[in-house]
């Protein structure tokens, strides 16, 4: 009898390892899937075409540091139809490429590397492809693997870095370029390919300056689910609309707000507060607003631009003076906005809601951008003068605030005007303990204040919340009754609901009905019904009003989430799989026409896939000088959301339905699960269609 359990329990056990192992359906689909090639690389070969008409600004630092790079010109990959025997050459030769993936992942990556696999093997198949493991630690230690046929297609069209892993480490020295150089020489390599961010094809550049004489190529690839990796020309031309994974990232988080707002809709009683990606620019807000179309979405941009212009009038015409604070919101403003909101919907009986706030917000807010650059310096100061580290000095948040304290004394700055005052240090002391440490906390690898770590969603609803106390105190912030609720509940009491309601309601005919503003408790209640006769002062209120006037109270409850890592790590989209692969097709391209110093672009992304154009764009006309930990550096510019494209001029005019205030229904939109099929997968991000619609 034993023995027999055994055996079924054995058996059992190997079906259901074998069915847990198995992968889905949807996984098999993916990795067979074939994405679409720009027609020019169905040619059997083709060549580089400068471009002279496109320009850009030339950064002196640039031209002392890239002089061997710096005159690169966009050069565009075209149809060679008589190639001669130097280019057949060229092409069919026997390659070895690196690649290396750089700082946080990005839904595509896989595909780069498909795409660059496929064409070197299509002109050669004895060519080679050799992965650095863990990104440039990898390059730097000589850790790799060779990619094979088999490896690229368990990970075609498939989310994550998996296939060879990423990391962050800096090749910012020229013992580490040296180091690089070594183990690019070791492996024989004719090519090294980094795809990566801002800070990585900035890498790129110096890589691809230091290996020139040795004749190693160096190609960057744009990616980054910010969106922040964006090429304009000196006039405004469009030559990289989007990195890859932005539109993946953003459809993953759209999905996941749109479940909300179905949530939302049904047990109407929270707010969502969403965070997503973005510490310096709020693309991914932006196209996941679209994407969803929430009650609120906050764009950090336009907050910086932000004018106050009731303050400014004020200033003028009391001392003829221009108040400067006038410019940039503040955060107490920023909590009235969204309160208003709020408090409009509660009064057409939706006290719920969705809301979408970046990252990185409070580095458009200017008070706090204040503090951040104070505290920059005054840590890149202390860190230069004492050749110590500013946070092991100063382990503990009071350790930190003693020394500023110092400082605003003039304890520790003999200069008339301290960068550290005593106004400074009140200010600082009215925040949250936990939002002062977040301020102080250790920056990241490139200087950059990490606003990750910052609960930011909590300091903003922590003040909406604080107003609203007081919106609630003064009788502003209830919540409408539907009139046909308030006569069903009054007629099954056996009383007349068009005798009550003028003393009850502000708008007593209104499809909506809100409780008057006086009427703010239940002693306040059976005040306004004996002053207007509807009861004496010595009964008691009838328990049908008291419930009518407790539905009218607002109680405001929120959740909150932050998408980021989700979204890094989520599959492609059908357009990142169809245009990571074709990025990796041109970088292979841009190698064989003996190109250095380049990114991978497509030109015309904005476009339909018919009228994409693969492009190489000099990394070095694209880098300025930036502070980062103190001291100016040269680095890739990041772009920012452009309050002049169509894409937001858009959402500027259609927000306001999207808040429906009013006794419409909510305007959510569903964009639906990702996919990779043509017939029903959007082909582009909705900013990238918007964009592209003639203004």
């Amino acid at each position: 009898m034993e023995d027999n359990t055994l055996k079924i329990t054995s058996h059992v056990t190997a079906q259901a390892l074998q069915i847990m192992n198995e992968d889905s359906r949807e996984t098999l689909a993916r990795r067979r899937f074939s994405p679409e090639k720009i027609a020019i690389f169905n040619a059997s070969h083709t060549s580089l075409e400068t471009l002279h008409e496109y320009r850009f600004l030339k950064d002196t630092e640039a031209e002392r540091l890239l002089p061997g790079i710096i005159n690169n010109r966009v050069q565009q990959v075209i149809t060679d139809p008589v190639p001669g025997e130097n280019a057949k050459a060229g092409f069919s030769k026997p390659r070895n490429i690196g690649v290396v993936f750089s700082g946080g992942p990005a839904p595509g990556g896989h595909n780069v590397i498909s795409g660059l696999f496929d064409e070197m093997k299509r002109f050669n198949s004895a060519s080679k492809m050799f992965g650095f493991i863990k990104g440039p630690e990898g390059l730097l230690e000589n850790r790799y693997i060779e990619i094979t046929a088999g490896l690229v297609d368990f990970y075609r069209n498939m989310g994550g870095f998996g296939m060879i892993k990423t990391g962050r480490t800096k090749i910012d020295s020229g013992s580490k370029m040296e180091k690089a150089l070594t183990a690019c020489k070791g492996l024989n390599l004719d090519a090294l390919v980094i795809i990566g961010g801002d800070d990585s094809n900035t890498n790129a550049a110096f890589l691809a300056q230091h290996f020139k004489s040795s004749g190693i190529k160096v190609i960057g690839v744009p990616k980054t689910i910010d969106g922040d990796i964006q090429v304009k020309t000196e006039d405004g031309k469009v030559l990289c609309a989007i990195s890859f994974g932005f539109h993946s990232a953003a459809r993953a988080f759209a999905q996941n707000i749109s479940n909300l707002a179905n949530d939302g809709g049904s047990d109407i009683k929270y707010w969502h507060v969403c965070k997503v990606m973005g510490r310096v620019a709020s693309h991914l807000t932006l196209e996941t607003a679209l994407q969803t179309h929430v009650n609120l979405a906050l764009i950090g941009e336009e907050l910086a631009d932000y004018v106050d212009q009731e303050r400014m009038s004020k200033g003028l015409e009391q001392d003829g003076q221009m108040d400067y604070n006038a410019y940039g919101i503040t955060l107490r403003h920023l909590s009235r906005v969204i309160c208003d909101i709020i408090v409009r919907r509660a009064a057409f009986g939706k006290n719920y809601g969705l809301m979408i706030i970046p990252e990185g917000i409070l580095e458009f807010i200017n008070e706090i951008q204040v503090f951040i650059t104070k505290l920059n310096k005054i840590i890149a100061d202390y860190n230069r003068i004492h050749d110590l580290d500013f946070h092991r000095s100063f382990p503990t948040l009071n350790e930190k605030l003693d020394y500023l304290r110092r400082i605003s004394q003039g304890m520790m700055d003999k200069g008339r005007f301290p960068i550290w005052n005593i106004r400074d240090d009140e200010l600082f002391n009215q925040l949250p303990s936990f939002f002062r440490e977040g301020l102080l906390v250790e920056r990241d690898l490139h200087g950059n204040f990490q606003f990750s770590q910052v609960k930011t969603e909590k300091i903003i609803m922590d003040m909406v919340k604080e107003y609203l106390d007081v919106l609630r105190e003064q009788g502003r912030y209830k919540v409408g009754i539907l009139r046909d609720d308030y006569v069903s509940l009054m007629e099954c009491a056996g009383m007349d609901p068009d005798l009550f309601a003028p003393a009850l309601f502000k708008n007593p005919q209104d499809k909506y009905v809100l409780v008057k503003p006086d009427i703010i408790s239940l002693k306040t209640l059976k005040l306004s019904l004996v002053n207007s006769g509807m009861l004496d002062t010595e009964e008691e209120t009838p328990q049908v009003l008291v419930n009518i006037f407790r539905k009218s109270q607002a109680e405001f409850k929120i959740q909150t989430h932050f998408y980021g890592y989700d979204g890094r790590g989520t599959d492609p989209t059908y357009f990142d799989c169809c245009y990571a692969y074709n990025l990796g097709l041109t970088a292979f391209h841009l190698i064989a026409g003996g190109a250095t110093g380049q990114m991978a672009a497509i030109i015309n992304l904005e476009k339909a896939f018919d009228q994409w154009q693969p492009a190489g764009i000099p990394i070095a006309r694209l880098m300025h000088l930036e502070e980062r930990k103190g001291r100016l550096e040269l680095v890739m510019e990041k772009s920012i959301v452009d309050l002049e494209s169509n894409a937001f001029k858009v959402f500027k005019a259609v927000r306001e339905e999207w808040v429906a205030a009013c006794e419409c229904p909510d305007r959510f939109r569903n964009p639906g699960p990702i996919g990779f099929s043509r017939h029903v997968e959007e082909d582009r991000p909705l900013t990238l269609r918007l964009n592209a619609l003639e203004s």
